[in-house]
């Protein structure tokens, strides 16, 4: 029964975007408007299994699709549209294929508005309005404060050029699972400055942000997965804010014995809280898969500290997501085809006492095989 579903959902996501393509090409002759529309997405197949000392061992298959479509409304104007699967969950699109689970459960119930918006572009500065994929820069694509899936709600500016980077914006939480007992909004305000300093043979990239969240102290845990690490006051609200001062410095070789080397340090220091409020990552990565045959390896090692960062936002597979956890990762990555990439991650990591189910610190594996086509 896994493997139809799974044979489907691949046939299914390759009809619509063939589909896509083809009414593009069909209609742009006679109507300028499809020649604004550009289509693209992906689609990742994944066995994951998690063996931890604190609960049951979990063996699982999912899957995660996103569509989107931005269209050129007028010159630098653009609206950026998506949809995925994964509802309800901010930092995963992710599926779980159930046997006893309905079909249409796997496409429409699942299915969500991923990004709409606006985004104007001029010179070398683009602002978007709505909501929309992060314009943060993430050394090595790191999750340490925020995971890759995450979608901000609100205006955000961003400026790049050879030399720096700016953001600014001031966004809003709007989606809290359990509104009936929420106590207010929460609202992120956010500034991250990255300089660039072209160096012999590489790249230094250095920055500063400082992401900071009005409103949560004293409210709920606004998602179903709760609190995910951070501290919780008695009556179950947060027990802290979080202003988080981020800096990271990070040295990208173009060439190195004929591979691209990136290594990075991230720190992360929640100053609205007194205790347990810092974090770091350490990393490295080698390669790139851009033409078929290239490959890509790469390893972290992260702590974080229970009220470090906002644990609703920040990676959702190390240490089972949030805060409260430290270890090591190991990803890898194989180009099979122009559309076709081979992936694998393995998380060993330590869950602090606080997090664990048994109060003590625990073991935690997770692994985890993909299949991801590109379209």
């Amino acid at each position: 029964m896994k493997k139809m579903v799974f044979s489907t959902v691949a046939v299914a996501a390759l009809a619509t975007t063939l589909t896509a393509k083809e009414a593009k090409e069909a209609s742009s002759s006679e109507n300028s408007f499809f020649d604004r529309m550009h289509f693209k997405g992906d689609m990742r197949l994944r066995y994951e299994s998690v063996e931890r000392d604190d609960k049951d061992n979990t063996y699982r298959n999912r899957y995660r699709l996103r569509l989107l479509t931005d269209i050129d409304l007028f010159d630098n104007l653009l609206l950026e549209t998506a949809i995925s699967s994964g509802k309800g969950n901010p930092t995963s699109s992710n599926v779980t294929f159930k046997t006893d689970k309905p079909w249409s459960d796997y496409f429409v119930d699942v299915l969500e508005i991923d990004i709409l918006d606006i985004a104007y572009k001029f010179d070398n500065a683009t602002v978007k309005v709505g909501k929309q994929k992060y314009m943060i820069y993430k050394p090595i694509k790191t999750e340490l404060i925020w995971d890759n899936d995450i979608r901000l709600e609100g205006i955000n500016y961003h400026y790049k050029d050879d030399t720096k980077m700016i953001t600014l914006g001031a966004n809003r939480l709007h989606r809290l699972e359990n509104e009936t007992e929420s106590t207010g909004d929460i609202n992120i305000f956010l500034a991250q400055y990255v300089q660039s300093v072209n160096l012999e043979s590489a790249t230094l990239n250095v920055g500063a942000g400082m992401y900071y969240y009005n409103g949560v102290k004293g409210n709920t845990t606004p998602y179903k997965n709760g609190a995910l690490g951070n501290t919780l006051d008695k009556d179950g609200f947060y027990a802290n804010d979080y202003t988080i001062l981020e800096g990271f410095g990070e040295l990208q070789f173009k060439d190195l014995l004929g591979k691209p080397l990136t290594a990075a340090a991230i720190v992360a220091y929640n100053a609205a809280a007194d205790d347990d409020n810092f974090a770091y990552e350490i990393g490295l990565q080698l390669g790139a898969t851009k033409k078929v045959g290239d490959w890509q390896l790469g390893y972290a090692y992260m702590d974080i500290q229970e009220d470090a960062v906002f644990g609703a936002h920040n990676g959702s597979d190390s240490g089972n997501g949030g805060t409260a956890a430290k270890g090591h990762t190991i990803k890898a990555k194989y180009k099979l085809s122009e559309h076709l990439e081979l992936g694998g991650q393995f998380f060993s990591n330590t869950l602090y006492a606080s997090k664990s189910a048994t109060q003590t610190e625990a073991d935690y594996k997770r692994a985890q095989l993909d299949l991801i086509l590109k379209f």
